[in-house]
């Protein structure tokens, strides 16, 4: 869930451990069909590097769909 927004990214919450979205790394940076993150937002993330506090994380569907694909979960 979405904890904090700024104008580089967004804070999440997940499962208990705190993240960090790229504004890249959402879809409303991609098009403009897609809102903006908000406060309280729900969405599905990977985590793309978990050595950087807090770890950066993707709500991307094509980061996704590759994280799935590397995990042998077509």
């Amino acid at each position: 869930m979405i904890t904090g927004v700024a104008s580089a990214g967004s804070q999440v919450d997940a499962d208990g451990i705190t993240g960090f979205i790229d504004q890249a790394k959402h879809p409303s940076w991609w098009s403009e069909d897609v809102q903006p993150p908000q406060v309280g937002d729900r969405l599905r993330t990977v985590v793309l590097d978990d050595t950087r506090n807090p770890p950066r994380l993707s709500a991307l569907q094509s980061d996704i769909d590759i994280a799935r694909a590397l995990r042998g979960r077509k």
